[in-house]
C-alpha cells in the first residue's frame, strides 16, 4: 500500500488533515497579523504619490508574509522552528516567551486550533477527494477574513474577490453547485447586503455593514448557491443579534461600537458548506415552503 493509499483511508485521512489544519492555522495566524499591516503600508505609499508628497528616504525592511521570521513583539528574538510547533510549543513554553517571559497571546494556539478542528470536520465530511481540497481552501479562508475582520473591521480584496472568481471557477465542474446557480449566488449575495445597506443608510442616517460583507456573501453565493443565501443570512444574523446582545448585557460593551458581521457570515457559510441540504431542507420545513 503506497502512501496515498494509506492517506486515503478515514482513520488515516481525518488525523493527516487534522495536523495540516494546524500546521497551515500558525500560517493564517501571520496572514491575520500581517496582511492589515501590509495593505496599510501600500495605502500610505499610494496616497503619498498621489499627494505628491516625499517618500521616506531609509529603506524599510522587507516584510511580507514571508519576512522578516517570527520574533518576540517584546525582544525581538527571533523564534526558533522548535519554538513554533502548532498548540504544543504554546504549551510547552506555557504562554510565554523563552527569552524575555512576556505573555504570548492564547490567540494564537486557539487559532490553529480552530483550524485543525475544522479541517478534521471538513475531511470527516467530504472523505478523500476534489471537494476536500476545494472546502480546505475555503476553511482556511474564512479562518483568515474572521480574524482581520475582527481586528480590524476588514474583509480584505486580496482574499475575497479571488475567492469569489475560484467558487465560480469550481462550480464548472459542479462540485457544490453548478455556475448558473453559482453566477445568480454571487449576483444576488452582492445585491441583497447592498440593497440592506442602502436602505437602512436612508433610513437611519448610518451605515450598518460594509462594502466586504457584500462581496463575502457574494463569494458564497458563488461557492454554495443562491439558494443557499437565504440560510446564511438567516443564520448569521441570528447569531450576530444572539453575540451582540451577549456583548452588551455581560460585557457592558458600548452598544454604539460597530460588531464585524464578517465572522458571523463566514461561520454561517461553513456550516452551509458541510450541511448544505440538510439546512436548506430544514428551513423549508421551518418556513412552510418545503
Amino acid at each position: 500500500m503506497t502512501l496515498l493509499d494509506a492517506l486515503q483511508q478515514p482513520a488515516m485521512l481525518v488525523p493527516s488533515v487534522f495536523v495540516l489544519g494546524l500546521l497551515v492555522g500558525s500560517f493564517v495566524n501571520v496572514v491575520i497579523l500581517r496582511l492589515p499591516v501590509m495593505l496599510e503600508r501600500d495605502w500610505q505609499q499610494q496616497a503619498s504619490e498621489i499627494l505628491g508628497q516625499p517618500q521616506e528616504n531609509a529603506p524599510r525592511e522587507r516584510f511580507d508574509l514571508i519576512h522578516p521570521g517570527s520574533r518576540c513583539p517584546g525582544c525581538q528574538r527571533p523564534i526558533r522552528p522548535w519554538e513554533n510547533i502548532p498548540v504544543i510549543s504554546w504549551l510547552a513554553l506555557r504562554g510565554r516567551c523563552r527569552g524575555c517571559g512576556q505573555r504570548i497571546s492564547a490567540r494564537y494556539p486557539l487559532v490553529e486550533l480552530i483550524t485543525g478542528l475544522l479541517s478534521a470536520s471538513v475531511a470527516s465530511h467530504f472523505g478523500w477527494g476534489p471537494e476536500l481540497a476545494a472546502a480546505l481552501i475555503l476553511t482556511w479562508t474564512l479562518v483568515a477574513l474572521s480574524g482581520i475582520d475582527i481586528d480590524h473591521q476588514l474583509l480584505p480584496d486580496n482574499i475575497t474577490l479571488p475567492l469569489l472568481w475560484l467558487g465560480l471557477g469550481i462550480s464548472l465542474a459542479g462540485l457544490f453547485t453548478g455556475i448558473e446557480d453559482a453566477v445568480i449566488g454571487a449576483m444576488a449575495g452582492y445585491l441583497s447586503l447592498w440593497l440592506v445597506f442602502h436602505v437602512f443608510r436612508l433610513v437611519t442616517g448610518k451605515e450598518g455593514m460594509g462594502y466586504g460583507d457584500f462581496k463575502l456573501l457574494a463569494l458564497l453565493g458563488a461557492w454554495l448557491g443562491w439558494q443557499a443565501l437565504p440560510v446564511i443570512i438567516l443564520l448569521s444574523s441570528l447569531v450576530g443579534a444572539v453575540a451582540g446582545i451577549a456583548m452588551i448585557a455581560l460585557l457592558g460593551r458600548d452598544r454604539q461600537l460597530p460588531i464585524p458581521f464578517g465572522p458571523y457570515l463566514a461561520a454561517a457559510g461553513w456550516l452551509t458548506l458541510l450541511w448544505r441540504d440538510d439546512i436548506i431542507a430544514g428551513y423549508l420545513r421551518w418556513s412552510g415552503l418545503g
